[in-house]
């Protein structure tokens, strides 16, 4: 079957302009961006094949909506190994894997595999398009996009958080009104689809191995996740307390004149953002940076106060400022903002234990901030490893270790570890998998814990082996200290 001399020559440099209304479109996927896409390119006209290898009973209301709108939707193992022979184009979900069965058959046949993010950009308005501010990284992404989002929010701006963080982003170029700038959280399976974004401004926050299963590799991984800075046009915005971000910098071909700039939780050197005592400071985005700085806000205004999270604020203020937000703006925008549920969030303080909640660190890089906040800890951890290693993160952990309770498929990689670095800190594995697994763990915690300690959940790992998602693991967590004495909720 050969099928690549049907793609037509204009789709590579293809604007909203382009004769959409021409082309067959494979939609690989129905979740939240498949589906989105595919609504779009109805939209445009486009003939669209939807499929996805999970049966109705997990996609039918969206299957359905794109059937009423004139897709043809195909579902099943069957339908999502197999490329439609006229397919000119696959917009791909992030989920799917390189080594799909129909993305390897459009490469083969020499057609042209997209990510809903690379098909958002291309359906920007042709004239006054909103700028797009890019955070990427291993952890803290959401965080950052929404504390820019708020940022931008302070200053006047329409904006919105929008991609990896929730709304599709061809919802958001196709939105009437329309945006003054767009905070996009994007990932490392968009950044592989996305070949065209052009953004004001970028950032990677960190580099860590995660989702080395997808990508096939650290260095593939890491490649992707430094597409983020490829056409950048102002600012490039750098970890400087993460090396290989910066060197992600020096290897990206950006837009002449585009700065780099550092942020870093020291003194900042000049073109960085950093910490003068307790105080965020500005010395990239001023006139006489080399002898002043700009006071951006003070550290109390960042909540929850941790490092990792004061990190995050000053990347989002780099972003902000290479747009041109004002420094009350980024004060402000700090106060307003409000995280989300699951990120170090305290949940209680029972018999003056702190007991608190960070579900949503689910790699060892993301535990390590988390563990790094607290001084003494009996800490929480388990799940789904990704194949993931857990020495170094015991290794510097360990002097604030009191002790360990340890749940979910991969806990024993977690207790090898324990064992090898830290054998002095006690550990309980609990082997229950049933919906009350959490009670046990909370209670364990419980009793090691004496006052003054923090008792943390930060899994280090995925949590899809014993619930639906890291929100649902960090509520059964929540409801489990709210059952033990004296932890009622207020």
């Amino acid at each position: 079957m050969v099928v690549g001399p049907l793609v037509p020559g204009w789709l590579a440099s293809a604007d909203r302009s382009a004769p959409w209304d021409t082309l067959d479109v494979c939609v690989a996927g129905l979740g939240v961006s498949g589906f989105a896409a595919a609504d779009a390119l109805l939209r445009m006209g486009s003939r669209v094949t939807a499929v996805d290898a999970r049966g109705a009973e997990l996609v039918g209301e969206r299957a359905q909506v794109l059937d009423l709108l004139g897709a043809d939707v195909r579902l099943g193992d069957d339908a999502a190994a197999v490329l439609p022979t006229t397919t000119q184009l696959v917009v791909t979900s992030p989920g799917w894997r390189p080594t799909a069965p129909l993305l390897v058959a459009a490469a083969a046949a020499g057609v042209p595999v997209w990510g809903e993010v690379e098909l958002a950009w291309r359906l920007r308005a042709l004239e006054n398009a909103a700028p797009w501010l890019l955070v990427t990284g291993t952890n803290g992404k959401t965080t950052t996009v929404r504390m820019l989002a708020a940022m931008l929010t302070a200053a006047g701006h329409r904006t919105v958080a929008a991609g990896n963080v929730g709304t599709p982003l061809v919802e958001v170029v196709l939105a009437d009104p329309g945006y003054d700038v767009v905070a996009v959280e994007i990932s490392s399976f968009q950044l592989h689809w996305a070949n065209s974004l052009r953004p004001l401004a970028s950032t990677v926050l960190n580099v860590a191995p995660d989702h080395v299963d997808w990508h096939g590799s650290l260095a593939a991984y890491t490649q992707d996740k430094g597409r983020a800075y490829e056409g950048t046009e102002v600012a490039c915005v750098y970890n400087e307390q993460d090396p290989g971000t910066e060197q992600l910098v020096r290897d990206a071909d950006v837009l002449e004149g585009c700065r780099a700039v550092g942020f870093t939780l020291g003194l900042p050197a000049i073109s960085m953002l950093g910490l003068v005592d307790d105080v965020l400071v500005d010395r990239a985005f001023i006139d006489d940076r080399r002898d002043t700085a700009v006071e951006l806000a003070s550290a109390s205004d960042v909540v929850p106060f941790a490092p990792h999270n004061v990190a995050n604020a000053l990347a989002a203020a780099a972003l902000a400022r290479a747009y041109g937000v004002p420094p009350r703006a980024v004060r402000d925008g700090l106060r307003a903002f409000r995280p989300d549920g699951h990120r170090i969030a305290l949940v209680a303080t029972v018999g003056d234990v702190a007991y608190v909640d960070d579900s949503k660190a689910t790699n060892p890089h993301a535990a390590a901030a988390s563990l790094a906040a607290y001084d003494s800890i009996v800490w929480i951890a388990g799940g789904l490893a990704k194949g993931a290693d857990f020495d170094d993160l015991v290794r510097r952990s360990a002097p604030r270790l009191r002790g360990a309770v340890l749940l979910g498929r991969d806990r024993a990689v977690i207790a090898q570890a324990l064992a090898r670095h830290a054998p002095e800190v006690p550990v309980v594995e609990v082997v229950s998998n049933d919906t009350g697994v959490m009670d046990e763990v909370v209670g364990a915690a419980a009793g090691m814990a004496a006052p003054g300690d923090t008792v943390l959940l930060a899994p280090a790992c995925a949590s899809m082996d014993l619930f639906l998602d890291y929100a649902a693991r960090g509520d059964a967590f929540a409801e489990a200290v709210h059952r033990l004495p004296g932890g009622s909720r207020p």
